[in-house]
């Protein structure tokens, strides 16, 4: 199991928040989440918003330390990149758990 987390530099709703990625399946990213207390809302497309008050207990329970652009290359490179606008790969597994919308969607 290795699941990747970047630092937490990106700001959003007062806070800085960091994003949690496996390079191995959906499956594994959820269930890591959910082993360290993040709700299903925190899951977006193909990674978890995790915020700066929880990188710690992220790190503690084995997520890597990668930089930003170490996680996409990882992500990219196991064929999980979901990137805003684009639809899910072909034959791709569909997450098991979804972000409630926030409000309208922003064009993308």
């Amino acid at each position: 199991m290795t699941l990747y987390i970047d630092p937490p530099t990106w700001p959003g709703h007062g806070r800085l928040w960091s994003h949690l990625v496996s390079d191995v399946s959906f499956e594994e990213l959820h269930a890591f989440a959910a082993a360290i207390g993040c709700p299903p809302r925190a899951f977006e497309r193909d990674h978890y918003d995790v915020p700066e008050a929880h990188y710690a207990d992220a790190v503690r329970a084995g997520a890597r330390e990668v930089g930003s652009k170490e996680l996409v290359r990882r992500l990219t490179a196991a064929g999980l990149r979901r990137p805003k606008g684009r639809p899910a790969p072909t034959g791709s597994p569909a997450p098991t758990a979804r972000r409630a919308p926030a409000g309208p969607p922003t064009p993308g």
